[in-house]
């Protein structure tokens, strides 16, 4: 644990669960805990630094709803996937680092692109508020109301509301300098594009930091239950079949007795000298003994 945040491994899970100090980035802690399955992964690496350093995951093209949704536009300091860490716990960073990478290349993940999404999206309802209305969806329906500074267009069109099943897709442009941004929602059948100002399926954005927060979130949830962008169909398993069996271990790897052995050896190694916690030298030893 450092000031920015937590992140646990557990062989299967990469749990983040972003700090609550004042000078964490608020969308990290509006959207939570974050359960990154092992299969999402691509890779992962520590950055060392000058008072500390940065760990930084990199998650499989298409796995994640959030990543696709906020790709480009949203900084630094506000990916869930980077995580500041302390200048004391840089041994900590590195251990972390390479318990995932072994874990990786054990259950032989590949870190191409994912047909189809492997984590959820925030939850549902959501609502961003725009420059001239707000926009509320609640994982099955849309609805967008105008406020006062609506144009003539809009105003006439009065609130919209259409069901997530006449949605084909939706499209964040952030402001940039002096010019809006906006959120479209592209209604099947609709053929015409209108100037974002005047399309009642648009939401104007005005580039504030709150409305980027909650857009973000908003556009997450919302790829999360359209089809995934790979077109690829994700067939429901049968409710009484096997569940798939797990790769067998490569012999002589990291789940040979010798090799688990020489790993308890080093985290004693590790929690002697400090580098680890008694918290985290039990929960490492419990994840390796469990190997046996």
């Amino acid at each position: 644990m450092v000031r920015d945040g937590t992140w646990t491994f557990d062989g299967e899970i990469l749990r983040i669960v972003p700090s609550r100090d004042r000078g964490v980035n608020k969308l990290r802690q509006l959207l939570g805990e974050v359960a990154v399955p092992l299969a999402a992964v691509a890779g992962i690496a520590y950055e060392p630094g000058k008072k500390g350093g940065r760990l930084r995951l990199r998650l499989r093209e298409g796995a994640d709803p959030f990543t696709q949704a906020s790709r480009g536009r949203i900084s630094d300091s506000a990916d869930p996937y980077q995580l500041a860490v302390d200048a004391g716990r840089t041994g900590v960073a590195e251990y972390f680092v390479d318990e995932v990478r072994n874990a990786l290349v054990i259950e032989q993940v590949p870190d191409g692109p994912s047909d189809r999404y492997l984590m959820p999206g925030p939850g549902v309802p959501l609502a961003v508020a725009g420059g001239d209305g707000t926009a509320t969806f609640d994982g099955e329906s849309f609805r967008i109301e105008w406020n006062w500074a609506v144009e003539g267009a809009k105003r006439s069109a009065g609130s919209q509301r259409f069901p997530l099943k006449d949605l084909v897709g939706v499209e964040w442009i952030p402001s940039a300098g002096l010019e809006n941004g906006h959120l479209r929602f592209t209604i099947r059948g609709s053929m015409h594009k209108l100037a974002p100002k005047h399309d009642p399926h648009c939401l104007l954005l005005w580039g504030l930091e709150k409305e980027t927060r909650t857009a973000a979130l908003f556009v997450a949830a919302v790829l999360a239950r359209l089809p995934h962008p790979s077109g690829a169909a994700e067939p429901q398993p049968a409710l009484d079949a096997p569940a798939p069996a797990a790769p067998a271990a490569p012999a002589g790897g990291d789940d040979d007795p010798d090799a688990l052995l020489r790993r308890l050896r080093e985290l004693g190694d590790l929690h002697r000298d400090g580098v680890l916690t008694e918290e985290e030298f039990t929960v490492a030893k419990q994840a390796l003994l469990r190997r046996f």
